[in-house]
């Protein structure tokens, strides 16, 4: 596979983003907001935006189980800030109803870099990135508390797990797609091809 057609879950969060960063590193990239789209793509990314909106939105949309289903059977899935969220198996804090999709063994903390206002940006150490460390836009982020045994720590900062990668699964807690450095969605574009 050459180029791989990756959707980006366009319910709610940074969508425009992600579509372009994911053009940049040679990808065919399409909004999926459907089952039937959800069908279609050969990787997924869960864009930031509100996990708890996320959440319920997929599930009006009929796309949750769709979205297990194939994160189960290895579909690549790449999750930004709420989405490192919506693919983490448990929650600490979980909002009224709020549910993930799972598929990375780890325990995460919703908003622990603080509220919007203590919002920043820092140099980040990406494993499997390569020319340095890639410049990480942290809002209302999430950490990772712990990981399993099947999941791998890909970058810290702070003393806190911010990026981790299982198998076809790739998540950070900052946005790369704000910065105009496409080099972690090239990454997970390879993940992609590797995939098929």
């Amino acid at each position: 596979m050459t180029t791989p057609l990756i959707g980006v879950l366009a319910l709610q969060g940074d969508v425009r983003e992600h579509l372009i960063a994911l053009a940049a590193a040679d990808a065919v990239a399409r909004p999926v907001r459907r089952p039937e789209e959800l069908a279609e793509v050969d990787g997924l990314v869960i864009p930031g935006g509100e996990s708890t909106t996320i959440s319920k939105l997929a599930e009006l949309f009929g796309l949750m189980e769709p979205l297990r289903e194939r994160i189960r059977a290895g579909m690549p899935v790449y999750g930004t800030c709420a989405g490192l969220i919506m693919l983490a198996d448990k929650i600490l804090d979980p909002r009224s109803g709020q549910e993930t999709l799972g598929g990375i063994d780890m325990i995460v903390r919703r908003n622990a870099f603080g509220r919007q206002n203590e919002s920043f940006e820092a140099a980040v150490e990406v494993a499997g990135v390569e020319g340095g460390p890639v410049e990480g836009v942290f809002i209302r982020a999430p950490w990772v508390e712990s990981i399993g045994a099947r999941a791998e720590v890909v970058a810290e900062h702070g003393g806190h797990i911010v990026a981790v990668r299982q198998g076809n699964a790739l998540a950070t807690s900052f946005h790369p797609e704000l910065t105009g450095d496409h080099r972690v969605h090239a990454l997970f574009v390879d993940m992609v091809r590797a995939a098929a």
